[in-house]
């Protein structure tokens, strides 16, 4: 039997990762979902923000299941991002999706197949 001393015992223990025959595993809620298809948040002139699913074709970039990024509040972008289903964000549905001319286009983050939705 083994036993604890009081020190062992309140001891806490915050482990954010830990390696095993030489691979580093990381707790599965702190990994962000990773883009796998063509879905992405399009950051556009004017500040429009829209997130859909990409395809790019004659100079113009078509987004279906569109939705527009309407609002956001003391989360920052990359908030936004990492949770858009937030409180603090307004997602708006786009049903007819969206058609952007390429050269409006200020950035691009592809994210993953759900987003927004």
């Amino acid at each position: 039997m083994t036993y604890l001393t009081n020190e062992e015992r309140n001891m806490n223990t915050n482990i954010n990762t830990i390696t095993i025959n030489g691979v580093d595993y990381v707790r599965a809620d702190s990994v962000q979902p990773v883009a796998t298809g063509t879905r992405a948040v399009i950051v556009v002139d004017r500040g429009w923000v829209f997130a859909g699913d990409v395809t790019r074709n004659d100079g113009r970039i078509k987004l279906s299941r569109a939705v527009w990024v309407f609002r956001w509040e003391s989360i920052g972008f990359d908030g936004v991002i990492a949770n858009p289903k937030n409180t603090k964000v307004t997602i708006k549905p786009m049903p007819q999706g969206v058609d952007i001319p390429e050269g409006a286009e200020i950035f691009c983050v592809p994210v993953a197949d759900d987003w927004g939705l």
